[in-house]
């Protein structure tokens, strides 16, 4: 599982950080960075809901 950022979606909400600060994290301009792009099998339910929670659909997992 890799996650993927359309950044020009991106409007640095924060959804994605509150839930999973692990691999979400947005800097002080409100950009967001992907901290591990490729978590692990035993993180997928929680990436999968940070993903879903994007209000404006910038974020999405392939494999």
């Amino acid at each position: 599982m890799r996650i993927v950022v359309d950044r020009d979606r991106c409007e640095g909400l924060g959804m994605c950080e509150a839930m999973a600060h692990e691999f979400f994290e947005l800097d002080d301009d409100d950009v967001m960075h992907v901290l591990e792009p490729a978590p692990g099998a035993e993180h997928r339910s929680q990436v999968v809901a940070a993903v879903a929670s994007c209000p404006v659909q910038a974020l999405g997992l392939e494999g």
